[in-house]
C-alpha cells in the first residue's frame, strides 16, 4: 500500500484509548477465504461502504464487503458522532463560482436530506445508537462572528427552509450553553449519535439483507480482465463491479486512480469520565446541544446523555504515539480554556482519526474514470455521519445503471482533482496548522 502518514497512523496506536469500543462490541465477521464470486465487492466497512451494500441488496444484488480491519475501524468508528449538515469545506461563493448556483442550492438539498436519509434508516431498522440533540449550534468565538449570525439566519432559511434561533451572549448561561463565547446560533438540522453502534446498526441490516461482510480482509491487489478480481491474504473474490469507499483511510494504489485525490487529515477527540450535578452546575454547560465554534481548527463538543462530555479538535501536524501525546495536550488544554471548572476533571480517553479532504473542497460519489464498472466516494470534509451514508446510497443506484432515487448534485458528480506534491501533499497543510495552533485557530 502507498498511503500518505506513515505506518504508525494505520495501525491500533491512534485508536488505542477511543471511548466507543468500551460502549459497544462489533459482531464477529469472518475473513474472507478462497474463491468468491459476487455482483458486487465492496471495500470498506464504514458508513459508505455499509449503506452501499445495504441498498444494493436490497435491490437484489448479491454484495461482498471487504474490511482490512474490524467493522467501523476507521473514521466511521472513531468520529464525534455529530449526524449534521455538511460535505464540502467550500464557501457558498466558491460553489457558485466553480459550478453554478443551482449546482450550489442542490448540494445544500442534498446536504438536508443526507441527514434525513440516515435518520430514516435509524428509525427502519431500529438501531439504537444513543441519539440526542436537536439541531446543532454553531458558538460565535469572537463579536465578529456573532455580528454575522443575522445574515447567516437568511442564508439557513434560503437554503434549507428552516428557521434559525440565535442566542445572545446574555442569555447563553440560561441555555446551559455557558462558556466563553458571544452568542450562537442553533440550525434545527441533525443530531448527535454514537457513530460505532450506527455501523453496527447499518452492519446488521446489511447482513440480514444478505450482504457478506468479511473483516480483517484488506484487498492488496485490484484486477480487471472483464469482471474485477480482488485478492486479499486468504481469498479472491471476483465481482462484476467494484465500489471503493475507503475515504480518509484509501491507499494510492487501490486503485491507483486515488493517488493524490484526497489528502487525510487528523482530527483528536477526548472524552471524560461522568460528570456530576455540581461540575454540571458548576461549569454552566448542562445543554446536549452538538455544538462547534467558529475556528479554522474548529472545536467540537457535546454533552452525552450519560453526562461524559466529548470534545473534538481538527489538526496534527505529525503522526506518532509522541506525536500524539503531544496532541492531547494541545486538545486537553484547549478543553480546560473553554471549560475552566472542569479543569481538574480526567479525560481518560484520547484517540485520532483520519478525515478526507479534497483539492476543492467539495465529496465526490461516482464512477472511477477509466475503470469501467467501479465506483468510489470519499472525502466528507469531517462530515461523514450523513454525506456518507448519503454517498452510498448513491453509488448503490449508480452501480445498478440506474439513475439515483435521491438528488444527486453536479458537484458530487465531479471527480476529485490532484493535490500537488504527490505523496508529500500533506506538508501544503504544515503552515496553515501551525499558524493556527499558534493564533488559536
Amino acid at each position: 500500500m502507498s498511503r500518505v502518514f506513515p505506518a504508525y497512523t494505520y495501525g491500533q496506536g491512534p485508536r488505542e484509548h477511543c471511548y466507543w469500543p468500551a460502549t459497544a462490541t462489533p459482531p464477529h465477521f469472518p475473513a474472507a477465504e478462497g474463491a468468491i464470486t459476487c455482483d458486487v465487492a465492496v471495500i470498506g466497512a464504514g458508513f459508505t461502504g455499509l449503506s452501499a451494500a445495504l441498498h444494493l441488496a436490497e435491490a437484489g444484488s448479491d454484495v461482498v464487503v471487504l474490511e482490512a480491519q474490524d467493522l467501523g475501524w476507521g473514521a466511521s468508528g472513531r468520529n464525534g458522532g455529530f449526524c449534521c449538515l455538511g460535505g464540502s469545506a467550500a464557501s457558498d461563493s466558491m460553489l457558485a463560482k466553480l459550478y453554478g448556483e443551482p449546482a450550489r442550492r442542490d448540494f445544500r438539498t442534498a446536504e438536508h436530506r443526507a441527514v434525513d436519509l440516515t435518520a430514516g434508516l435509524i428509525e427502519r431498522f431500529a438501531i439504537g445508537c444513543d441519539t440526542h440533540s436537536r439541531g446543532e449550534t454553531l458558538l460565535a468565538h469572537t463579536r465578529k462572528a456573532m455580528n454575522a449570525f443575522d445574515a447567516k439566519a437568511r442564508l439557513i432559511e434560503r437554503d434549507y427552509g428552516v428557521t434559525a434561533t440565535i442566542t445572545p451572549q446574555q442569555d447563553l448561561a440560561a441555555k446551559g450553553m455557558n462558556g466563553p463565547f458571544f452568542g450562537a446560533i442553533t440550525t434545527p438540522i441533525g443530531f448527535a449519535l454514537n457513530p460505532l453502534k450506527y455501523v453496527i446498526g447499518l452492519a446488521g441490516a446489511a447482513g440480514q439483507a444478505g450482504v457478506r461482510i468479511f473483516t480483517g480482509s484488506p484487498v492488496q491487489r485490484i484486477d480487471r480482465q472483464g469482471a474485477y478480481t480482488l485478492t486479499t491474504p486468504r481469498a479472491t473474490v471476483t465481482a462484476k463491479r467494484l465500489i471503493v469507499a475507503t475515504n480518509g483511510y484509501s491507499s494510492d494504489d487501490l486503485p491507483g486512480w486515488l493517488r493524490g485525490r484526497y489528502l487525510p487529515t487528523q482530527s483528536n477527540v477526548i472524552v471524560t469520565r461522568p460528570l456530576t450535578e455540581a461540575e454540571l452546575a458548576a461549569q454552566g454547560w448542562t445543554t446536549h446541544q452538538m455544538a462547534y465554534d467558529d475556528r479554522f481548527l474548529l472545536h467540537y463538543f457535546r454533552l452525552m446523555p450519560n453526562r461524559q462530555m466529548l470534545f473534538g479538535m481538527r489538526g496534527g501536524l505529525f503522526s506518532s504515539a509522541a506525536a500524539d501525546a503531544r496532541m492531547y495536550q494541545v486538545v486537553r488544554q484547549q478543553f480546560e480554556d473553554m471549560f475552566p471548572a472542569w479543569a481538574r476533571v480526567e479525560t481518560p480517553y484520547s484517540w485520532q482519526g483520519l478525515l478526507s479532504i479534497s483539492r476543492d473542497l467539495t465529496p465526490f460519489a461516482g464512477p472511477i474514470p477509466g475503470m469501467p464498472g467501479a465506483f468510489a466516494a470519499l472525502s466528507y470534509h469531517g462530515n461523514g455521519v450523513a454525506m456518507g451514508t448519503y454517498a452510498g446510497a448513491l453509488l448503490a443506484d449508480l452501480v445498478q445503471d440506474r439513475v439515483p432515487r435521491n438528488l444527486y448534485p453536479k458537484i458530487m458528480q465531479t471527480p476529485p482533482r490532484r493535490f500537488p506534491l504527490g505523496r508529500f501533499r500533506r506538508a501544503a497543510l504544515w503552515p496553515v496548522y501551525a499558524m493556527a495552533m499558534v493564533t488559536g485557530g
